[in-house]
């Protein structure tokens, strides 16, 4: 090798990193996390390419069931594109390829012949923005289970004898209450969705998702664009879902991870999962100086 061939590979580790970020080759050993209790998702050797870029490299980890586990990390480092993998929404962008495995339940969800409208009702996603649909409250909580054949109401099924009108009511109840904003909406049902206060909007769509009965919910940065009082009101229903469902959370507040999760997954520039711990191990005494630099705020 030459003696410029050293220098050059170190530039171009250092070039993959973020400014002010420290250049440190990762052990696995700091991602192998262990856990009592059984896994909900296990992923294993998953890369994720958009056309050229490399977004996402040999990520392997196991989200435990019934938990909270937070991804964190700086813009672009592929904490979204992860979270994204685990019910196939990168499948709808054409760039997109995934290799490696992502097992819900042991279940391989990337073979061949998996239902996604299934994949999807089971691996819910709620988004960094509030998206409620511009319909009534009431149908923003119906419209998946009806969509999915669990809910037939209407004139036709009124005439038929197979109005479910008196389950509908008892599931918006159901949801709205687990979405913790029953009692703020419960004389609006037949208001419009976006007549709703943003913090309210984005309780009514987890509510929305909670209404398909899933077994994971997803959430990209759900309170990054809401006030600091309705981002308290997220944090504690989050906290209070972890108790019935497994939640994967995805933020760029560090603070929020620190409150409100288990176990917390570290990913840096270069698309490496770089630590996953207990979250007071990873905020008190990380592995990595990588990891110990950016929940210090010294870069990120």
């Amino acid at each position: 090798m030459s003696e410029t061939e050293p220098q050059a590979e170190s530039t171009a580790r250092s070039s993959a990193t973020t400014t002010g970020e420290t250049d440190e080759r990762i052990r696995e050993e700091w991602s192998d996390y262990s856990f009592t209790g059984e896994a909900k998702l296990s992923v294993s050797d998953l890369d994720v390419y958009y056309g050229d870029d490399h977004a996402l490299k040999d990520v392997s980890m196991d989200i435990p069931e019934e938990s909270v586990t937070a991804l964190i990390g700086p813009s672009g480092c592929g904490k979204s594109t992860f979270l994204r993998c685990l019910n196939r929404m990168n499948d709808r962008i054409k760039a997109a390829s995934i290799d490696g495995s992502v097992k819900l339940d042991d279940e391989e969800i990337y073979q061949d012949g998996v239902d996604l409208v299934e994949l999807r009702k089971s691996v819910g996603m709620v988004f960094q923005a509030p998206n409620p649909f511009p319909k009534s409250i009431r149908d923003n909580i119906t419209y998946g289970p009806r969509k999915h054949g669990d809910l037939d109401t209407g004139l036709l099924a009124r005439l038929t004898g197979r109005d479910d009108s008196e389950t509908a009511d008892e599931l918006v109840h159901r949801a709205l209450e687990q979405a913790a904003i029953w009692d703020e909406i419960k004389d609006r049902l037949d208001d419009n969705a976006m007549g709703l206060s943003g913090g309210q909007q984005q309780r009514l769509c987890i509510a929305r998702c909670l209404a398909v009965d899933p077994d994971v919910i997803l959430m990209d940065e759900p309170a990054s664009a809401l006030d600091p009082v309705a981002t308290s009101k997220i944090e504690d229903l989050i906290e209070d879902l972890a108790e019935d469902y497994t939640v994967v959370v995805v933020t760029h507040n560090m603070q929020q991870a620190a409150r409100i999760s288990d176990q917390t997954a570290v990913f840096l520039t270069g698309g490496k999962l770089v630590e996953y711990d207990d979250t007071d191990k990873i905020f008190e005494n990380p592995e990595s100086q990588r990891v110990e630099d950016y929940v210090t705020g010294k870069f990120g």
